[in-house]
Protein backbone atom coordinates (compact mmCIF):
# COMPACT_ATOMS: atom_id res chain seq x y z
CA UNK A 1 0.00 0.00 0.00
CA UNK A 2 0.77 3.77 -0.66
CA UNK A 3 3.36 5.37 1.81
CA UNK A 4 1.88 8.68 3.59
CA UNK A 5 3.55 11.21 5.34
CA UNK A 6 1.88 12.48 8.58
CA UNK A 7 2.44 16.31 10.05
CA UNK A 8 1.95 16.18 13.71
CA UNK A 9 1.72 12.48 13.95
CA UNK A 10 2.34 12.59 17.36
CA UNK A 11 -0.44 15.28 17.93
CA UNK A 12 -3.44 14.43 19.07
CA UNK A 13 -5.74 14.46 15.89
CA UNK A 14 -2.55 13.00 13.79
CA UNK A 15 -1.90 10.38 16.24
CA UNK A 16 -5.46 8.51 15.78
CA UNK A 17 -5.25 9.01 12.09
CA UNK A 18 -2.47 7.14 11.98
CA UNK A 19 -3.98 4.15 13.51
CA UNK A 20 -7.32 4.70 10.98
CA UNK A 21 -4.40 5.09 7.89
CA UNK A 22 -3.11 1.65 9.16
CA UNK A 23 -5.97 -0.47 9.89
CA UNK A 24 -6.94 0.59 5.84
CA UNK A 25 -4.17 -0.62 4.77
CA UNK A 26 -1.60 1.71 4.44
CA UNK A 27 2.31 2.42 5.72
CA UNK A 28 2.96 5.48 7.28
CA UNK A 29 5.92 8.04 8.25
CA UNK A 30 5.51 10.72 10.81
CA UNK A 31 6.93 14.04 11.32
CA UNK A 32 6.84 16.05 14.66
CA UNK A 33 8.83 18.21 16.28
CA UNK A 34 6.78 17.38 19.67
CA UNK A 35 6.41 21.03 20.74
CA UNK A 36 3.33 20.22 22.37
CA UNK A 37 3.53 16.14 21.89
CA UNK A 38 5.54 13.35 22.92
CA UNK A 39 6.44 10.49 21.13
CA UNK A 40 5.26 8.36 23.83
CA UNK A 41 1.71 8.02 22.09
CA UNK A 42 3.04 5.88 18.58
CA UNK A 43 3.43 3.42 22.04
CA UNK A 44 -0.28 3.47 22.07
CA UNK A 45 -0.56 3.37 18.04
CA UNK A 46 2.00 -0.10 18.36
CA UNK A 47 -0.21 -1.73 20.84
CA UNK A 48 -3.63 -0.38 19.12
CA UNK A 49 -2.12 -1.74 15.33
CA UNK A 50 0.86 -3.92 16.06
CA UNK A 51 2.70 -1.42 13.69
CA UNK A 52 5.95 0.53 14.55
CA UNK A 53 5.59 3.92 12.71
CA UNK A 54 8.79 5.79 12.47
CA UNK A 55 8.87 9.73 13.93
CA UNK A 56 10.62 12.44 12.67
CA UNK A 57 11.60 15.36 14.91
CA UNK A 58 11.94 17.97 12.06
CA UNK A 59 10.63 21.92 12.68
CA UNK A 60 8.50 21.84 9.00
CA UNK A 61 9.89 25.31 8.87
CA UNK A 62 13.46 24.10 8.05
CA UNK A 63 12.71 23.51 4.40
CA UNK A 64 16.13 20.77 3.75
CA UNK A 65 14.82 19.16 6.77
CA UNK A 66 11.56 18.91 5.05
CA UNK A 67 12.90 17.91 2.24
CA UNK A 68 15.44 15.44 3.63
CA UNK A 69 12.30 13.06 4.74
CA UNK A 70 10.85 13.35 1.07
CA UNK A 71 14.36 11.57 -0.39
CA UNK A 72 14.28 9.20 2.72
CA UNK A 73 11.29 8.25 1.72
CA UNK A 74 10.83 8.37 -2.32
CA UNK A 75 7.79 5.90 -1.81
CA UNK A 76 5.55 8.45 -0.70
CA UNK A 77 2.00 8.89 -2.51
CA UNK A 78 0.59 11.38 -0.16
CA UNK A 79 0.94 14.31 2.78
CA UNK A 80 -2.20 14.54 5.82
CA UNK A 81 -0.69 18.09 6.81
CA UNK A 82 -1.93 18.71 10.61
CA UNK A 83 1.47 20.06 12.20
CA UNK A 84 0.42 23.51 13.24
CA UNK A 85 0.23 25.57 16.56
CA UNK A 86 -3.56 25.61 17.63
CA UNK A 87 -5.16 27.47 20.56
CA UNK A 88 -7.57 29.97 19.90
CA UNK A 89 -5.80 31.98 22.98
CA UNK A 90 -2.16 31.65 22.98
CA UNK A 91 -2.86 32.66 19.43
CA UNK A 92 -4.81 36.22 20.63
CA UNK A 93 -1.14 36.79 23.29
CA UNK A 94 1.79 35.63 20.32
CA UNK A 95 0.21 36.39 16.76
CA UNK A 96 3.44 36.40 15.51
CA UNK A 97 4.67 33.32 16.24
CA UNK A 98 1.35 31.53 15.00
CA UNK A 99 2.00 33.23 11.67
CA UNK A 100 5.32 32.31 11.16
CA UNK A 101 4.77 28.78 12.41
CA UNK A 102 1.39 27.99 10.67
CA UNK A 103 2.01 29.79 7.68
CA UNK A 104 5.78 28.88 7.08
CA UNK A 105 5.53 25.12 7.82
CA UNK A 106 2.70 24.92 5.12
CA UNK A 107 5.00 26.44 2.42
CA UNK A 108 7.56 24.34 3.46
CA UNK A 109 6.00 21.24 2.93
CA UNK A 110 4.31 22.27 -0.84
CA UNK A 111 7.71 23.04 -1.74
CA UNK A 112 8.92 19.82 -0.74
CA UNK A 113 5.67 18.06 -2.34
CA UNK A 114 6.26 19.68 -5.34
CA UNK A 115 10.21 19.12 -5.86
CA UNK A 116 9.51 14.92 -4.96
CA UNK A 117 6.91 14.76 -7.13
CA UNK A 118 3.78 14.28 -4.77
CA UNK A 119 0.62 15.32 -5.46
CA UNK A 120 -2.10 14.88 -3.12
CA UNK A 121 -2.62 17.02 0.15
CA UNK A 122 -5.21 16.84 2.89
CA UNK A 123 -5.35 19.86 4.84
CA UNK A 124 -6.14 20.18 8.40
CA UNK A 125 -7.96 23.30 8.30
CA UNK A 126 -10.72 24.26 10.85
CA UNK A 127 -14.66 25.74 11.46
CA UNK A 128 -12.47 28.96 12.82
CA UNK A 129 -12.48 29.94 9.18
CA UNK A 130 -16.44 30.93 8.91
CA UNK A 131 -15.61 33.52 11.87
CA UNK A 132 -19.49 34.74 13.56
CA UNK A 133 -21.16 32.72 10.46
CA UNK A 134 -24.43 34.80 9.90
CA UNK A 135 -26.09 31.53 9.10
CA UNK A 136 -26.13 28.09 10.30
CA UNK A 137 -25.61 25.48 10.08
CA UNK A 138 -22.86 26.52 7.63
CA UNK A 139 -21.98 24.69 4.37
CA UNK A 140 -19.13 25.20 2.29
CA UNK A 141 -20.40 28.13 0.56
CA UNK A 142 -21.15 29.63 3.52
CA UNK A 143 -19.38 33.26 3.20
CA UNK A 144 -16.01 33.47 5.54
CA UNK A 145 -16.76 36.19 7.51
CA UNK A 146 -13.44 38.46 9.65
CA UNK A 147 -11.43 35.92 11.68
CA UNK A 148 -11.60 35.86 15.17
CA UNK A 149 -8.39 35.07 16.17
CA UNK A 150 -5.00 34.70 14.75
CA UNK A 151 -5.04 31.07 14.98
CA UNK A 152 -8.09 31.63 12.55
CA UNK A 153 -6.50 33.82 10.08
CA UNK A 154 -3.51 31.53 9.91
CA UNK A 155 -6.09 28.83 8.90
CA UNK A 156 -7.93 31.45 6.20
CA UNK A 157 -3.93 32.16 5.27
CA UNK A 158 -2.95 28.77 4.46
CA UNK A 159 -6.10 27.71 2.39
CA UNK A 160 -5.79 30.61 0.12
CA UNK A 161 -1.99 29.51 -0.33
CA UNK A 162 -3.34 25.89 -1.37
CA UNK A 163 -6.14 27.16 -3.71
CA UNK A 164 -3.96 29.09 -5.62
CA UNK A 165 -1.36 26.72 -6.15
CA UNK A 166 -3.46 24.32 -7.24
CA UNK A 167 -5.50 26.81 -9.54
CA UNK A 168 -1.71 27.71 -11.09
CA UNK A 169 -0.79 23.40 -10.82
CA UNK A 170 -3.77 21.00 -11.94
CA UNK A 171 -1.40 18.51 -11.67
CA UNK A 172 -1.86 18.79 -8.01
CA UNK A 173 -4.62 17.65 -5.76
CA UNK A 174 -5.62 18.66 -2.12
CA UNK A 175 -8.80 18.83 -0.19
CA UNK A 176 -8.96 21.35 2.91
CA UNK A 177 -11.35 19.35 5.75
CA UNK A 178 -12.39 22.16 8.13
CA UNK A 179 -12.90 20.47 11.42
CA UNK A 180 -15.35 21.09 13.71
CA UNK A 181 -14.29 20.77 17.51
CA UNK A 182 -12.37 16.89 17.73
CA UNK A 183 -12.76 15.35 20.87
CA UNK A 184 -13.11 11.58 22.81
CA UNK A 185 -10.39 9.05 22.31
CA UNK A 186 -9.52 5.64 20.83
CA UNK A 187 -12.02 3.14 22.05
CA UNK A 188 -9.30 0.88 22.72
CA UNK A 189 -8.08 4.06 25.61
CA UNK A 190 -4.70 3.46 24.68
CA UNK A 191 -4.49 7.15 23.20
CA UNK A 192 -6.47 10.29 23.51
CA UNK A 193 -5.76 13.76 23.60
CA UNK A 194 -2.16 14.36 25.56
CA UNK A 195 -1.00 17.42 24.40
CA UNK A 196 2.65 18.64 26.75
CA UNK A 197 0.74 22.04 26.87
CA UNK A 198 -1.91 22.59 29.46
CA UNK A 199 -5.53 21.64 28.29
CA UNK A 200 -7.20 24.48 26.11
CA UNK A 201 -9.70 22.37 24.73
CA UNK A 202 -13.14 21.72 26.42
CA UNK A 203 -13.39 18.26 27.12
CA UNK A 204 -10.28 17.58 28.51
CA UNK A 205 -10.93 20.14 30.99
CA UNK A 206 -13.55 18.73 31.90
CA UNK A 207 -11.80 15.17 32.51
CA UNK A 208 -8.95 16.86 34.34
CA UNK A 209 -11.38 18.76 36.42
CA UNK A 210 -13.40 15.62 37.22
CA UNK A 211 -10.49 13.47 38.13
CA UNK A 212 -8.92 15.94 40.56
CA UNK A 213 -5.93 17.58 38.01
CA UNK A 214 -8.12 20.83 38.23
CA UNK A 215 -9.67 22.50 41.14
CA UNK A 216 -12.61 23.81 39.26
CA UNK A 217 -13.44 25.14 35.14
CA UNK A 218 -14.53 28.38 34.25
CA UNK A 219 -17.18 28.56 31.55
CA UNK A 220 -16.41 31.15 29.80
CA UNK A 221 -19.84 33.81 29.25
CA UNK A 222 -23.08 32.53 29.88
CA UNK A 223 -24.64 35.71 28.42
CA UNK A 224 -24.12 35.08 24.60
CA UNK A 225 -27.49 35.01 22.65
CA UNK A 226 -27.88 31.10 22.77
CA UNK A 227 -30.42 28.76 24.11
CA UNK A 228 -28.46 28.72 27.68
CA UNK A 229 -25.86 31.70 27.30
CA UNK A 230 -23.20 29.54 26.66
CA UNK A 231 -21.09 29.10 23.26
CA UNK A 232 -22.67 26.20 20.68
CA UNK A 233 -19.95 23.88 19.12
CA UNK A 234 -20.25 21.05 17.36
CA UNK A 235 -18.23 18.35 18.83
CA UNK A 236 -17.11 15.53 16.66
CA UNK A 237 -15.70 12.24 17.83
CA UNK A 238 -11.99 11.65 17.11
CA UNK A 239 -12.14 8.35 15.13
CA UNK A 240 -14.83 10.00 12.94
CA UNK A 241 -12.40 12.81 12.26
CA UNK A 242 -9.93 10.45 11.87
CA UNK A 243 -11.49 8.12 9.16
CA UNK A 244 -12.53 11.03 7.25
CA UNK A 245 -9.06 11.68 6.55
CA UNK A 246 -8.26 8.50 5.52
CA UNK A 247 -11.88 8.56 3.16
CA UNK A 248 -10.28 11.92 1.48
CA UNK A 249 -7.00 10.32 0.76
CA UNK A 250 -8.68 7.02 -0.73
CA UNK A 251 -10.67 9.70 -2.83
CA UNK A 252 -7.80 11.37 -4.27
CA UNK A 253 -5.18 8.38 -4.72
CA UNK A 254 -8.43 7.10 -6.81
CA UNK A 255 -9.41 10.11 -8.81
CA UNK A 256 -12.87 10.58 -7.73
CA UNK A 257 -12.66 14.46 -7.27
CA UNK A 258 -14.40 16.42 -9.08
CA UNK A 259 -11.84 19.24 -9.02
CA UNK A 260 -8.21 20.06 -7.96
CA UNK A 261 -9.01 21.55 -4.94
CA UNK A 262 -12.13 20.87 -2.74
CA UNK A 263 -13.25 21.59 0.42
CA UNK A 264 -15.26 19.79 3.52
CA UNK A 265 -17.13 20.31 6.52
CA UNK A 266 -16.22 17.47 8.93
CA UNK A 267 -18.83 17.75 12.23
CA UNK A 268 -21.52 15.86 13.66
CA UNK A 269 -24.37 18.06 12.28
CA UNK A 270 -25.56 19.17 15.11
CA UNK A 271 -24.44 22.01 17.52
CA UNK A 272 -24.03 21.49 21.03
CA UNK A 273 -23.48 24.43 24.01
CA UNK A 274 -20.65 24.33 26.69
CA UNK A 275 -23.36 23.65 29.38
CA UNK A 276 -25.02 20.59 27.63
CA UNK A 277 -21.25 19.45 27.19
CA UNK A 278 -20.80 19.66 30.81
CA UNK A 279 -24.06 17.91 31.54
CA UNK A 280 -23.48 15.08 28.83
CA UNK A 281 -20.11 14.32 30.53
CA UNK A 282 -21.92 14.28 34.05
CA UNK A 283 -24.92 11.95 32.46
CA UNK A 284 -22.28 8.89 31.39
CA UNK A 285 -19.71 9.45 34.16
CA UNK A 286 -21.66 9.90 37.43
CA UNK A 287 -19.75 13.00 38.21
CA UNK A 288 -21.13 16.14 39.23
CA UNK A 289 -18.48 18.91 37.96
CA UNK A 290 -17.12 21.88 39.84
CA UNK A 291 -17.14 24.36 37.17
CA UNK A 292 -18.09 27.98 37.38
CA UNK A 293 -19.10 30.90 34.77
CA UNK A 294 -16.08 33.30 33.80
CA UNK A 295 -16.30 36.33 31.04
CA UNK A 296 -16.32 35.92 27.90
CA UNK A 297 -13.15 35.19 26.26
CA UNK A 298 -11.55 37.00 23.85
CA UNK A 299 -11.13 35.01 20.28
CA UNK A 300 -14.21 33.17 20.98
CA UNK A 301 -17.43 33.25 18.02
CA UNK A 302 -21.09 32.79 19.26
CA UNK A 303 -22.11 29.57 17.53
CA UNK A 304 -21.35 27.20 14.95
CA UNK A 305 -21.95 23.68 13.88
CA UNK A 306 -21.63 21.86 10.23
CA UNK A 307 -23.72 20.79 7.38
CA UNK A 308 -21.76 17.91 6.66
CA UNK A 309 -23.99 16.57 3.41
CA UNK A 310 -20.82 16.98 0.71
CA UNK A 311 -18.44 15.11 2.55
CA UNK A 312 -21.44 12.25 3.10
CA UNK A 313 -22.06 12.53 -0.73
CA UNK A 314 -18.40 12.59 -2.10
CA UNK A 315 -16.24 11.50 0.33
CA UNK A 316 -18.41 8.57 1.61
CA UNK A 317 -18.44 9.42 5.38
CA UNK A 318 -20.71 10.12 8.06
CA UNK A 319 -20.24 9.94 11.95
CA UNK A 320 -21.03 7.22 14.10
CA UNK A 321 -20.47 8.52 17.60
CA UNK A 322 -22.67 11.38 19.14
CA UNK A 323 -21.55 13.87 22.48
CA UNK A 324 -21.99 10.80 25.26
CA UNK A 325 -19.67 8.55 23.06
CA UNK A 326 -17.16 11.49 22.78
CA UNK A 327 -17.47 12.19 26.65
CA UNK A 328 -17.35 8.41 28.02
CA UNK A 329 -14.63 8.18 25.55
CA UNK A 330 -12.18 10.74 26.99
CA UNK A 331 -13.45 9.91 30.23
CA UNK A 332 -12.10 6.38 30.01
CA UNK A 333 -8.22 7.29 28.41
CA UNK A 334 -8.13 10.32 31.38
CA UNK A 335 -8.68 7.10 33.97
CA UNK A 336 -5.28 5.64 32.30
CA UNK A 337 -3.05 8.48 31.22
Amino acid sequence: MPTILVTGGCGYIGSHTIVDLIDNGFDVVSVDNLVNSSEDILEGVFAITGKRVVNYRVDLCDYAATLRIFEQHPGIAGVIHFAALKSVGESVQQPLRYFHNNLNSLLSIISAMEKSGVPHLIFSSSCSVYGNAKELPVTEATPIEEAESPYARTKQMGEAVIRDYCRTYPAYNAVILRYFNPAGAHPSARIGEASSNPASNLVPVITETAIGKRPTMEVFGDDYPTRDGSCVRDYIHIMDLANAHTKALQYLLENRQQGNCEIYNLGIGQGVTVLEAIQAFERVSGQKLNYRIGPRRPGDVIAIYANNDLAAQRLGWSPQYDIDDIMRSAWAWEGVR
